[in-house]
């Protein structure tokens, strides 16, 4: 086993919105092949820290080390950043007007520059990976909801980015569309992706985390393997959280 490569390293995150001190010294660490599970009640910071991990919110103050370099907005192209940490939203934000296919090699070809001929062999592996082998013409109004969100995952993964980032991927599907996004992220998960996932299923959580941090109020209350901290949490507050979900 060679050791594994610290992905990304969070020291002292603080975000504020306002008054509203949503982010309070927040310190996290994600390693090479982890999948860390956020979960907490809504409101608890998860998905601005997921943000400010992928620079789509501007922290306040303390550091965040992306593949042992520090990032600053200031310093550096935050564009280039998230080519190296991806990222899927709750909503799929999918270009209407664009086919399925369209849609995943959109980045690479406009972004990196990748060869439309390349791009296209690589888009359909990805669509064929996430089991939409058949519909790379299609459009994604004759989608499911489940549909369009893996090619949302196809689309960051088309990047190639050494992290992805997922923000409630699952919260706004059909129940029964939740199992087959899952699937997928199960899938990655199993091939080494370094993930950091919101969510609140918690099922996905244990089977699938290596970790899992509770939050509550913007701070981390307790962090452990899911196990641990599902069957035996050690603070208060996580206690009363999972019973009221579980």
């Amino acid at each position: 086993m060679h050791e594994k490569q610290e992905m990304i390293r969070v020291e002292k995150l603080n975000k504020s919105f306002g008054d509203l001190h949503v982010l309070k010294d927040i310190d996290m660490t994600v390693n090479e092949s982890d999948v860390v599970v956020l979960v907490g009640a809504s409101g608890s910071g998860k998905s601005t820290l997921l943000r400010c991990l992928n620079f789509l919110e501007i922290k306040n103050s303390g550091k965040i080390i992306i593949e042992g370099e520090e990032i600053e907005s200031d310093t550096h192209n935050l564009n280039e950043v998230r080519q190296r940490v991806g990222m899927v939203f709750q909503h799929f934000n999918l270009f209407p007007h664009k086919t399925v296919l369209g849609n995943v090699i959109e980045a690479p070809t406009q972004v990196k520059g990748i060869r439309k001929e390349d791009a296209i062999k690589a888009g359909k592996t990805l669509l064929d990976k996430v089991g939409l082998g058949d519909k790379y013409d299609v459009y994604p109004s004759t989608l499911s909801g489940g549909q369009k969100q893996r090619v949302a995952i196809a689309r960051a993964l088309a990047m190639k980015p050494d992290v992805m980032l997922f923000d409630e991927p699952t919260s706004a599907l059909d129940p029964e569309l939740v199992g087959e996004v899952l699937a997928t992220m199960k899938e990655l998960a199993e091939e080494g992706m370094t993930m950091v996932v919101v969510t609140h299923e918690m099922g996905f959580a244990r089977e699938v985390g290596d970790w899992v941090i509770y939050m509550h109020d913007g701070k981390i209350v307790e962090f452990g393997h899911p196990n641990d901290v599902f069957d035996n949490p050690k603070e208060k507050r996580t206690q009363e959280f999972l019973g009221s979900i579980l």
